[in-house]
């Protein structure tokens, strides 16, 4: 069985995606999927397929595993053939969940002779096989080390955060957060400004220079929180607060929920009753963390 070889379970848009990349470096590929149909394509293009998901680990050392939670994870791997043929080689499970989902996949394949990498796709699809791809890992160092020339066919950027095996999952939760927080707010930005006759192509140039004052401020909270200085010179909790309720009273005078923005505004309003008003708004990080 040749070491540069790999499985790829799980073919939705980024496993296809992560086979293809595999096929056009010339990394000998099986795949397999759940539902039957969706490899045709990977097989026109030199992958191979397995009838089992059996067959599909024992094919390969190395098995990227691709799928929509954990819970699809332990419906594949934790089976009773699939688990022994998997005993002594390694998978990489690029699948999004959670640390502790991590940590408990980690656990059990260690008690199967199993050698296992935690990891995530930071990018879309369409970035996979490219410069542009960014992955993330977690896991034992020496194993990553070892399967990292085949896992370089999938191009861009790869980074090992170390060995524990939540970590590259803890990475993965808090940059979502960030996306899907901030693109609620763009949908919301664009249904209020819809509601008083300003058009989503009118808006976007401005809500991209917004978006251009962000990166900065990314690391001045950062090291606001790391530092506990939460400096409010420029901009205080209590100036945040006021902002917000505009948002919220514009918004329900045009019928339009404005849930997210209220509860962004009670934690604002929260911290400045905590005493904080004078602060910056990235006080909040301390206050959620607060037990």
């Amino acid at each position: 069985m040749s070491s540069s070889a790999v499985t790829v379970i799980g073919l939705g848009p980024m496993g296809r995606a992560l086979a293809g990349a595999f096929v056009a470096a010339g990394v000998r590929t099986t795949v397999w999927n759940r539902t039957p149909g969706r490899d045709r394509e990977l097989i026109e293009r030199g992958a191979l397929a397995a009838g089992s998901a059996a067959e599909a680990v024992a094919a390969s050392p190395l098995t990227v595993v691709c799928l929509v939670n954990y819970d699809a994870t332990d419906a594949v791997l934790r089976t009773e053939a699939v688990t022994a043929a998997l005993k002594g080689r390694t998978v990489v499970n690029l699948t999004a969940d959670t640390p502790d989902r991590a940590r408990d996949t980690g656990r059990w394949a260690a008690e199967h002779g199993i050698f296992y990498l935690d990891g995530a796709v930071m990018t879309p699809t369409p970035t996979i096989g490219t410069p542009h791809a960014v992955l993330i890992h977690s896991g034992p160092q020496e194993l990553y080390q070892e399967h990292r020339p085949v896992l370089d066919a999938l191009g861009g950027t790869h980074t090992h955060l170390g060995e524990d095996l939540g970590r590259a999952a803890a990475y993965d939760i808090a940059l979502l957060d960030i996306f899907w927080t901030t693109m609620a707010g763009y949908v919301h930005a664009l249904a209020v400004a819809g509601a008083e006759g300003v058009a989503p192509r009118e808006l976007a140039p401005f809500a991209q220079g917004i978006a251009a004052i962000l990166p900065p401020l990314f690391q001045e909270w950062a090291e606001d929180v790391e530092t506990g200085s939460y400096s409010g010179e420029g901009n205080p909790l209590t100036s945040a607060v006021s902002s917000m309720a505009h948002i919220v009273h514009a918004s329900e005078a045009h019928g339009i929920e404005a849930g997210v923005m209220r509860a962004a505004e009670g934690l604002a309003r929260r911290a400045v009753g905590l005493g904080h008003g004078a602060d910056g708004f990235s006080r909040l990080a301390e206050v959620l963390a607060r037990r």
